[in-house]
Formats: structure tokens, C-alpha cells, sequence
């Protein structure tokens, strides 16, 4: 009775996913809070007089810590699917917060050597380990809460709330750079704000995590089984977990080269003040959070596959067209509808990985399937596309990078031709 109950309670649903939602958008704002702000305290933890070096230095800790993703997508996904997804939900929050507090009130290198950028590292690690494990189980509990007939839609929220993390952070940093602080105090201390707020709306996350119910798929799960969350009934379904690795390289490279790296290359490369890249990738992000649900939506009409293919089909013919006319460009809108473009393609990919995911796996594995396999495929494509970029760029080849991200996506396509559709194969109603 109470499954019925819940199954057609919609205030019960969307609580869930506002919940479950709210609770992802401040994990990823943390995330990138260090990201955006990298332009200001790169030089408080590696004094070198070359901008593009002292960003590699901070994209590369940026980069390890995806290293962590794989193990907290192993750790949070096997709670997930032991525990239940509230109770991993909530303790990745809580992970982040600490992380955050750490780089808030962590002293330079003038003051502590070396040692600052090691306890940099120390937290990047910790975060990179809390929004490993927040990526599998938070797809995996929007997944389950969303009615079959609108999964892709209540699904793209993840995205939504994700790239939302990201224009918080920017927009924090919009306001202290043209209301409240000099460039000067920017450097100096103003980038530690962003981390110090992160931390305090973690509280926040904590209360609405607290008060989520538990999906229904997890509640019915028969209790007899202990083996729910182990890795070897995870490798049960090798097939499963390559599709997720597949379907993933080519859509997180290409979503993070257009998103977290952008704003460093239309400063680096293009050459827009910070201000201008600032502005242009808040206004970019906006528009590209809002079409997530449009997307999602679409494919709840005409499945998943057709939106992965556009995606593979568009990424591959256009990324190096783009990312080279974008290179070229000194007019700031003009670069705007480039980046337009680039994100409208990737839309294909970031509004539905999630659920394809979550549709691939059954019940007692599912938070692991999609938070693992994931986490790899992130830590070696998605984490590294900054320092590659800005590696390549350092060498005075910057195009290698772009037909690096134009042959990835290719690859993804060959996995998307080939897969079955998620929406019409879904394992989540079969619980």
C-alpha cells in the first residue's frame, strides 16, 4: 500500500527531487568554486612568473583530484546499494564541506612552502572523493524517484543542478570582481570567500538530505540479499559497465573542455579579459543549464539513443571547426554563439548520461554501476582535459588538443551506433 501511495503522491516526487537536486547543486559548487577561481590563487601556491605554467600547476591538482572519483564512486556507490542513496548522499556532502573548509583557510606559499600546495592536493583529494561518489548515487536516486514516463526530464535535473553549481560559482565571482573587490584583493584573499560560503551551504544540503525519503526501487529490494554493492556482482554485468566507460570518455571531455576549461582559454587563447570570459561563460552556462530538461524531455518521446548519436555525429564533424574559429576570435559575442553551439551539440550527451546509466543496472548494483565505471572514465578524460589543453597550448601546438577531443567523441559515437536503446530496455522498473 504504501509503494502505491508513493508511486502516485507527486509532492512526495518532487520533494525528492528538489531534495536530492538542491543537495548535488551545492556538492558541484564546491567543486567548481576551484575551478573558477583558479585565475586568482594560482600564484599563492606556486609563485612562478609564467601565468600558463602556474595554471598547469593548479590544473594538474585539479586533475588529481579525479583520481579520488573511481574510489568514491566505489565506496559511496557499494552505501548506496547497501545503506540505501539518502544515507550516501548525505555523508558526500559532508565529505565536501571539509574539503572546502580546508582550501578556504589554507596559507600560501610564502608562508608555508611547499606544504601549501601539498595541503591543497590533500583537499582536492577529499572532494575529488566526496563528488566521486555524489555523481552515482544522485543520478542513481533521481533516477528512481522520476515516473517511467518522464525519467528523461526529472533525470536532466542532475545536469541542471550541476552545471547550476558552476554559475553560482561564477556569478559569486562576477560579484566580488565588479561590486565588492579590487583585482588586487581578488588575489590577495577574495578567492577564499567562494570557499568559505561552500562550506556554509553544505549545511543546507545536510537539512534537505536529511529529510529525503528513500527511493521505493531500494526499499523493495529483497532484504535476504547481502550481495547488493559488491564489486563481484558489479562485474556480472561487464557489458553494462563498458557501455558506461564508452558512452562517457568522448561526452565528459568535450562537456568539460567547453565549460570548466573555457573560461581559462578565452582569457589564454582568445584573449577576453577575465571579466569578459567571466560574463560570457555565466551567460553560456545559464542557456546551456536551461535546455537540459528540453532535452531530457525529448528523449522520453524518442529515446536516448538519438540524442547520444546527434551528439557523436555533430561533436565529431564540428569540435575542430569550433575550437579553431573560437581560437581566432576577438569579438566577445561572436565567441558567444561559437560557444553556443559547442554547448547545444553536448546537450545530446549531459542531459541523459545520467539515466542511460542508471537504466543499464539492476537494483542491488545500480548506485555502484553508474558511480564507478563513471568515475574512471571522468578521472582519465574529463580530469585531465585542462592540463592537456593547457600542456598542448605550452608546446605551441594547441590544435593536437583539439583533434584529440574530436577523435574521443568519435570513439563514444562507435558506442552509441552500437548500444541498445535505454528507455525501451530499462532495468529500473525491475525491482
Amino acid at each position: 500500500m504504501e509503494q502505491t501511495l508513493q508511486k502516485d503522491d507527486t509532492s512526495w516526487r518532487l520533494k525528492a527531487i528538489i531534495g536530492g537536486s538542491a543537495g548535488n547543486l551545492v556538492e558541484w559548487y564546491d567543486w567548481y568554486a576551484y575551478s573558477a577561481f583558479s585565475l586568482y590563487f594560482a600564484g599563492t601556491f606556486f609563485p612562478d612568473s609564467n601565468p600558463t605554467v602556474q595554471l598547469i600547476n593548479t590544473a594538474g591538482i585539479f586533475a588529481v583530484g579525479f583520481l579520488m572519483r573511481p574510489i568514491g564512486g566505489f565506496v559511496f556507490g557499494k552505501l548506496a546499494d547497501n545503506r540505501g542513496r539518502k544515507v550516501a548522499m548525505t555523508v558526500s556532502v559532508l565529505l565536501m564541506s571539509l574539503g572546502s573548509l580546508l582550501i578556504a583557510f589554507l596559507p600560501g606559499y610564502n608562508s608555508i612552502g611547499i606544504a601549501a600546495p601539498l595541503l591543497l592536493l590533500i583537499a582536492r583529494l577529499l572532494q575529488g572523493l566526496s563528488v566521486g561518489g555524489e555523481y552515482g548515487t544522485s543520478a542513481t536516486y533521481l533516477s528512481e524517484v522520476a515516473t517511467e514516463e518522464r525519467r528523461g526530464f526529472f533525470s536532466s535535473f542532475q545536469y541542471v543542478t550541476l552545471i547550476g553549481g558552476q554559475l553560482i560559482a561564477l556569478g559569486l565571482q562576477l560579484i566580488l570582481q565588479n561590486i565588492f573587490l579590487t583585482d588586487q584583493q581578488m588575489h590577495d584573499w577574495g578567492w577564499r570567500i567562494p570557499f568559505i560560503i561552500g562550506a556554509l551551504l553544505s549545511l543546507v544540503a545536510l537539512y534537505l538530505r536529511a529529510h529525503l525519503n528513500e527511493t521505493e526501487a531500494f526499499q523493495s529490494k529483497d532484504l535476504k540479499v547481502k550481495k547488493e554493492g559488491s564489486l563481484k556482482e558489479l562485474m556480472k554485468h561487464p557489458k553494462a559497465i563498458l557501455v558506461v566507460i564508452g558512452l562517457t570518455s568522448g561526452g565528459t571531455l568535450a562537456f568539460y573542455t567547453y565549460t570548466t576549461y573555457m573560461q581559462k582559454f578565452l582569457v589564454n587563447t582568445v584573449g577576453l579579459t577575465k571579466y569578459q570570459s567571466t560574463i560570457l561563460t555565466f551567460c553560456s552556462l545559464f542557456i546551456f543549464a536551461a535546455l537540459q530538461p528540453v532535452f531530457g524531455a525529448l528523449s522520453d518521446r524518442i529515446g536516448r539513443r538519438p540524442l547520444l548519436i546527434a551528439f557523436g555525429v555533430l561533436g565529431t564533424i564540428f569540435t575542430y571547426p569550433l575550437l579553431t574559429t573560437l581560437s581566432h576570435t576577438t569579438e566577445m559575442w561572436s565567441a558567444f554563439g561559437l560557444l553556443m553551439a559547442a554547448l547545444i551539440i553536448v546537450s545530446g550527451y549531459t542531459s541523459i548520461n545520467a539515466v542511460v546509466k542508471a537504466e543499464l543496472f539492476p537494483v542491488e548494483v545500480r548506485a555502484l554501476g553508474v558511480g564507478l565505471p563513471y568515475s574512471i572514465a571522468v578521472a582519465v578524460f574529463g580530469g585531465t582535459a585542462e592540463y592537456l589543453a593547457l600542456w598542448a597550448k605550452n608546446l605551441g601546438h594547441e590544435t593536437w588538443y583539439y583533434w584529440y577531443v574530436t577523435i574521443c567523441i568519435f570513439a563514444s559515437l562507435i558506442v552509441y551506433v552500437k548500444m541498445r536503446d535505454t528507455k525501451h530496455t530499462s532495468l529500473i522498473e525491475k525491482h
